[in-house]
């Protein structure tokens, strides 16, 4: 019997793809944030 059944591929890709999304969200809410500090700054700083 082979392990790389379809329902087990399906199972790891669609881990592996919420982990990505998850991390991508990571990724562009924190630059988000940045983005927001940053013109936060240069408002105080006129």
């Amino acid at each position: 019997m082979s392990r790389n059944t379809d329902k087990n591929i399906k199972a790891h890709n669609d881990k592996l793809h919420k982990a990505q999304d998850k991390a991508k969200a990571k990724k562009t809410a924190r630059e988000e944030k940045l983005k927001a500090m940053v013109r936060k700054f240069n408002e105080q700083k006129e």
